[in-house]
């Protein structure tokens, strides 16, 4: 019964062993489903689960039909056109991440956002090019690609030669990579591995993009002072491209550089004011699209190309290619590649859809945007186009520009597609490091997560450890090989974080039934002879050895120890009792002999197995008090612990090696006349004891109690006090009977109870 008063309560119940509450309060026996049960519900069928998997699958013909054309259409047709405009910039820009011609970014920003509108489940994400996917696509581009452009022979015999050109063979290469990372993506989503996003966490996702804005600052440097620069995909490449860079430093274009450092001053001065002024503005200033028609018409009207040798965007074909039939080679090749780009798409998209369905409280389903997303990328792949996720500024345009829904998504896509078929050619005087300043514009944000080591250093020092590491690593060793190193590491953080817990000893706080850490409060009481011992984390194979240790230290000696010293005093006083040697009486030992030594033979044929055995004094005419003073100076370690609590309320779970350790811990203690008693465990932990056989007559399943309270008070009114606690003229005078207080503290029904024992 709970009685409140004011804000506070009082409890009184009955002090409860796990099982004693079982009992009283009949707890049921529930069926635990096996893998042949789930399997049977998966593959049972009936007409509400066909039409729940159909609706799942195309997230469409549950919103569609509730679509509030009076409210939304408006909306989303001028977030629609405003996302357009900028889903073809950045197409064309991040095709140069991907080192193909940039009119191949048109098909990756058209195509995937047609199949996301029917299979999608997010209303805000613009899908489209991603710059950290670009680049990881493009490290696969140029690894596999021959360097044709530098006129080596040995190149005859490649794959390349059969090809109509190099940038065919590229484009062949991206959409491949493309179409297997939409297929693992598929694949993830009917498997239901949606959960595998949980794996990056979000200091690596951080560190790993801020990573990825270097590469593409450093990508784009060839790009705006127009080098010739020989691609590299190995690790340490991003130093060998700036080695590169400034060795021939004094061949820059001036017209190139001038022109990107315009662009970039103008589109980073306009999106600060967008920022800042993001409440008063109704939408956004297009910035990239006023400088990319701009930077058009100047080059075209003064003629950059053939007056001052610039590059440009060149023939703009208009329509769509044939369909492609991807490499087999090249999927064998890029396997690994391919798990890389498909889990970075799909935990970029998953996390900025999160954070929109938040935002307008409408539920999303990782599985079914893995599903999306594959189906997107391999539709993509098959037209030529490369790997598709999110842009954050995308996203954040066709949200802040008043979109809705995917209707906005399906408008945008609509704008790409008058590009391709019928005025890309006006941009094909557009100069590529104009593309080049547009793709770095978009990467103040990213870069600006630089920030977060700060933050991430007050709070936790592995998260800013796993995101410094994963700069490190990605900036270092590349973006594939980086971001797997990146993974393992934060594996292996979690690995020391569970193997070394911080495990504590625990106090009673206010005399009360709450307990704490004792050293953090200044009025704690520990009751005697009683030791509570937390440990905060799973326990398994690799940290049951340090939870021992652990264990010992908070008590004070090793129990292990003790037994083998009692066992090999008990053996000397057997002796001395079947020689005749000793004898008791109610004043204590009484030797008939000064000394007693053990012969060098007796004391080497000690026996460690048997030294480990339980302690057996039932063949002795008396108990034996290992605490008092033994005869002949036999010396064995004193200990004033007759109680231990081990709180695994934060234990999740236990495996069969650590469950073998775990016991024989227990034994230890209850071997040299400890008792243990073990707090705060599920239901489900204790049946897997139970199922493993765990208990015997030495460990038993009555050691379980549901809370330290519980097994505190339990303790206390168990021991016997007038003989442990007290001196013989106290242990005369009365006998003690501990009852509980209604505010949770101990009482003495019949005397005071010295202070020493209350808490």
């Amino acid at each position: 019964m709970i009685e409140p008063i004011g804000n506070q309560y009082v409890v009184a119940r009955p002090v409860y062993s796990t099982k004693a509450f079982e009992e009283e309060h009949k707890k049921k026996h529930r069926h635990h489903k096996t893998l042949l049960d789930h399997l049977k519900k998966w593959f049972r069928c009936s007409a509400q689960k066909a039409k729940r998997i159909a609706l799942s699958l195309f997230p469409i013909a549950s919103w569609l039909p509730a679509y509030r054309i009076k409210e939304w259409l408006l909306s989303d047709i001028v977030s629609g056109i405003s996302t357009g405009l900028v889903a073809v910039l950045q197409g064309l820009a991040f095709a140069l991440l991907v080192t193909i011609p940039p009119r191949y970014g048109l098909y990756a920003a058209f195509f995937p956002v047609i199949i996301y509108f029917f299979l999608g489940t997010s209303r805000h994400i613009s899908v489209g090019p991603f710059p950290v996917l670009s680049m990881m696509v493009g490290a696969v581009v140029v690894r596999l690609t021959p360097i044709a452009d530098t006129a080596d022979p040995t190149v005859t015999n490649s794959s390349v030669a059969n090809d109509s050109s190099l940038d065919d063979h590229k484009v062949m290469v991206a959409a491949t990579v493309t179409i297997l990372s939409g297929i693992i993506q598929l694949l993830m989503g009917v498997l239901q591995l949606g959960f595998v996003v949980i794996y990056l966490s979000e200091s690596l996702i951080s560190g790993f993009t801020t990573a990825a804005a270097v590469h593409v600052l450093v990508s784009q440097l060839k790009f705006i002072l127009q080098l010739t620069v020989p691609a590299h995909a190995d690790p340490f490449s991003i130093f060998k491209v700036l080695i590169s860079i400034f060795s021939q430093i004094e061949k820059t274009n001036i017209a190139d550089l001038v022109t990107s450092l315009v662009v970039l001053l103008v589109v980073f001065v306009v999106k600060e004011i967008n920022q800042r002024y993001k409440a008063k503005l109704p939408v956004p200033i297009p910035i990239e699209l006023i400088m990319t028609v701009i930077a058009t018409g100047v080059s075209y009207g003064f003629d950059f190309k053939n007056r001052f040798n610039v590059a440009v965007v060149g023939e703009m074909k208009s329509g769509f290619q044939t369909l492609i039939t991807p490499n087999v080679q090249t999927f064998r090749d890029t396997i690994g590649d391919c798990f890389g780009i498909a889990i970075v798409g799909f935990a970029v998209a998953f996390s900025v859809a999160s954070v929109y369905s938040l935002k307008y409280d409408y539920p999303i389903d990782g599985n079914q945007e893995l599903i999306a997303l594959g189906v997107s990328n391999i539709f993509g792949g098959s037209f030529r186009g490369f790997a598709a996720s999110t842009a954050l500024s995308r996203s954040g345009v066709q949200e802040s520009t008043g979109g809705k829904t995917q209707v906005a998504g399906l408008l945008s896509a609509i704008i790409v597609l008058i590009v391709i078929l019928a005025i890309g050619f006006l941009l094909e005087p557009l100069q590529k490091s104009v593309l080049a300043a547009l793709a770095l514009g978009n990467l103040k944000g990213m870069l600006m997560q630089f920030t977060e080591i700060r933050r991430l250093w007050r709070k936790d020092k592995y998260d800013c450890l796993i995101w410094v590491m994963t700069f490190i690593f990605a900036v270092v060793l590349g973006l594939g090989l980086g971001l797997a190193a990146s993974v393992a590491l934060q594996l292996l953080t979690i690995v020391f974080r569970t193997q070394f817990p911080k495990c504590s000893t625990l106090a009673n706080v206010g005399r009360s039934n709450i307990y704490k850490n004792r050293k953090d409060y200044s009025e704690m009481y520990e009751p005697d002879g009683v030791k509570i011992f937390r440990c905060p984390s799973p326990i398994y194979f690799a940290n049951i050895s340090f939870f021992k240790q652990k264990l010992i230290d908070a008590v004070g000696f090793s129990p292990l120890r003790i037994l083998r010293k009692r066992n090999k005093a008990l053996k000397k006083i057997r002796k001395l009792q079947k020689k005749g040697l000793l004898q008791v009486t109610l004043k204590g030992y009484i030797c008939t002999v000064d000394g007693f030594k053990d012969s060098d033979e007796e004391l080497d044929n000690d026996n460690i197995e048997e030294l480990d055995q339980p302690i057996n004094t039932t063949d002795l005419p008396f108990q034996i008090d290992w605490n008092a003073d033994l005869p002949f100076n036999i010396m064995v370690p004193k200990i004033n612990l007759h109680s231990l609590i081990l709180d695994f309320s934060a234990v999740s779970f236990l495996d069969i090696s650590s469950m073998r350790g775990l016991k024989m811990i227990l034994q230890e203690f209850i071997r040299i006349q400890v008792d243990v008693y073990i707090v705060g465990t599920d239901d489900d932990f204790i049946e897997k004891l139970a199922r493993c056989e765990f208990f015997d007559d030495e460990v038993k399943d009555s050691i379980f109690f549901l809370t330290i309270h519980d097994a505190v008070l339990h303790i206390l009114t168990k021991k016997d006090y007038s003989t442990s606690k007290f001196n013989p003229s106290q242990e005369k005078e009365a006998k003690f009977d501990f009852t509980i207080n209604t505010n949770g503290a101990l009482r003495n029904r019949e005397c005071q109870v010295p202070s020493e024992t209350k808490f």
